[in-house]
């Protein structure tokens, strides 16, 4: 029988909440019965290549790349977040962070300075950031920032920047900036949000195109059926996790038309 991975990389903050990912992935393809390997591929490992994999069971990738096409996949179901501003829907949005003591009140005033963001198939460390920034354009401002520091690659990246002051905002996922506040709170002591973009669609848990659609099917329910089971307790609080939402191609379609408009306003990448 052929061998599928699972991984969790994209909100595994910590070795820690990387083995809460991984406990809950047994439980969920157990459920399911499907056998899933759980196969580390950390930073600086690029996530394409984790993507590209044809032996994709359960794996984490980003709502953009995916409504790119940037890897053949079949979307399963993405987390719901259990916090206020997703109101028990599969959702999420960029936090855009400064240090502390920046003497920042609005994102405006961080126009002039340094950004940064993270590679350029990223939902939350680009297509987001590069939408929100496009509000703010003017024919007589066309670049809002002095310089732009490209491919950082991760949010970790973006948040060590800006608390070490290379950068003076960034973006970062909100669900992966909840997680490593809970769980490393040293690393966002000084930094606070000074802005947020609007929702959209979680990453979800995909398999690859080749991938059995009764093995999809299979997993698909045992995701968003794992809320309603006695193991998932043990796991929802740690990973502020209230359960799981179906997620399609299509979920993710809206992400397209952000890329479209910017596109055509001829701002390619925020500047």
């Amino acid at each position: 029988m052929r061998p599928w991975i699972t991984n969790a990389r994209m909100y595994a903050v910590t070795p820690e909440v990387e083995a809460l990912w991984r406990g809950l992935l047994e439980h969920v393809a157990a459920d399911a019965r499907v056998a899933l390997d759980y196969v580390p591929h950390p930073a600086p490992q690029a996530l394409e290549e984790l993507w590209s994999r044809g032996d994709l069971g359960a794996v984490f990738m980003c709502g953009y790349p995916i409504a790119l096409r940037l890897a053949p996949v079949t979307p399963i179901a993405a987390p719901i977040p259990h916090v206020d501003w997703a109101a028990h829907r599969a959702v999420y949005r960029s936090e855009l962070i400064v240090r502390e003591d920046a003497p920042y009140r609005t994102l405006e005033d961080t126009f002039g300075g340094r950004a940064g963001w993270t590679v350029a198939h990223s939902q939350s460390g680009f297509n987001a950031f590069r939408h929100h920034l496009l509000g703010y354009r003017t024919p007589r401002r066309p670049a809002l920032y002095a310089e732009m520091v490209e491919n950082l690659v991760t949010a970790r990246a973006v948040l060590d920047s800006v608390r070490e002051g290379r950068i003076d905002v960034g973006p970062l996922d909100a669900y992966w900036y909840l997680l490593i506040a809970r769980h490393a709170p040293h690393l966002t002591a000084g930094i606070r949000v000074l802005a947020s973009t609007p929702l959209t669609p979680m990453p979800a848990f995909v398999a690859a195109a080749g991938a059995p659609e009764e093995m999809v099917a299979r997993l698909r329910a045992s995701f968003t059926g794992a809320a309603g089971k006695p193991w998932f307790r043990r796991f929802a609080e740690p990973l502020s996790l209230e359960g799981f939402a179906e997620a399609t191609e299509a979920s993710f379609a809206p992400l397209l038309e952000w890329d479209r408009e910017a596109r055509e306003a001829g701002f390619e990448r925020p500047a």
